[in-house]
């Protein structure tokens, strides 16, 4: 088993700098990009990341605006946002030249391409060797050393080991899996779902409502997933419903605090976009090309996209023939 001992985080907003926390924490020599060499160097001076504030880097942290210098880790994590992951890819792929893990740290499909994660890596970077890491997890909990678990997955079971074992810590529990597929769906659909949920939230629906759209939503999430060749199993797990009950219950999670807003009536609020607005209409046409009957998924995206009314898509929810339970 490859024991990995340098490991770069490419991408230093708040889950960027989490993670680099976390390698350091597992005893790795650690390097944190910031594309911006001012936020890179005011990171280095101050040993605080304004954007995840309160947090003191460990020393053994080196933060660089040089991609070239970060790149000659032996594993490199991917923490920018789903929608930017090809292009800071393509950026590190003329630095790639041998066999390298490249883990992307983002939940979502590419808009456009209707891309997994680890299939945009492949295509932006045939020298590197795909993984993806998803679950319950909040960049404060995680800097700050609350218990977290997580999975990574690639399609190499002793890859996936090997990875595991570089980030694990006794606050840090990655599980690995090669279901690559099953821990990006789970991954992806659960922010669409937290829209759903935090809509029923800004509208007082009740707690009933909430757990119904839970419930049902991982049923959704579950039947595209087996569509996809993911494993039940893993759909289940921390990647899956893990991640969708953590982010439907609290407003960190930036898809559950749109949801509310939409409910209210409100404006999304200030910041960078959910990426469960990019899923959203991405995760219905994947499940429609393969007959995938998703109806919570397919409101979230209408309400998005201006088709569709909050009370006209609770009435067509609540009017859907009665079925049996799947």
């Amino acid at each position: 088993m490859t024991a990995f001992q340098s490991v770069a985080v490419i991408g230093a907003g708040a889950w960027g700098t989490a993670l680099a926390t976390v390698a350091a924490r597992a005893g790795r020599r650690v390097t944190l990009w910031a594309r911006n060499a001012e936020h890179a160097g005011r990171i280095a001076s101050t040993r605080d990341n304004p954007r995840l504030h309160g947090v003191q880097l460990a020393p053994e942290i080196a933060v660089t605006n040089d991609l070239a210098e970060a790149s000659r880790a032996q594993m490199l994590l991917i923490a920018t946002p789903a929608q930017h992951l090809r292009g800071a890819v393509n950026m590190l792929a003329s630095h790639i030249a041998n066999p390298t893990p490249v883990v992307a740290c983002a939940k979502g499909i590419e808009h456009g391409t209707h891309k997994f994660m680890t299939d945009v890596i492949t295509e932006a970077a045939p020298h590197a060797q795909p993984a993806i890491l998803s679950g319950p997890s909040f960049a404060d909990d995680v800097a700050r050393g609350l218990p977290t678990a997580v999975t990574l997955a690639a399609k190499d079971e002793e890859l996936a080991g090997s990875l595991v074992q570089a980030l694990g810590s006794p606050t840090f529990r990655p599980y690995h899996s090669t279901d690559v597929r099953g821990v990006e769906i789970g991954g992806a659909a659960k922010n669409v779902l937290a829209i759903a949920v935090g809509i029923a939230v800004g509208r007082k629906l009740g707690a009933s409502a909430q757990a119904a759209l839970t419930t049902r939503g991982f049923a959704e999430l579950t039947r595209l997933g087996r569509a996809l060749g993911a494993r039940s199993e893993t759909l289940a797990g921390l990647s899956g419903l893990g991640d969708l009950i953590l982010t439907c219950s609290t407003a960190q999670s930036r898809n559950f605090a749109l949801g509310i807003a939409l409910g209210r009536g409100e404006a999304a609020p200030a910041g960078k976009l959910a990426e469960g607005a990019f899923t959203a209409p991405v995760l219905v046409e994947l499940a429609a090309a393969r007959n995938v009957d998703m109806p919570v998924s397919q409101a979230v995206a209408a309400i998005l996209d201006g088709r569709l009314t909050i009370d006209a898509a609770i009435e067509g929810l609540l009017t859907r023939p009665f079925k049996a339970e799947e």
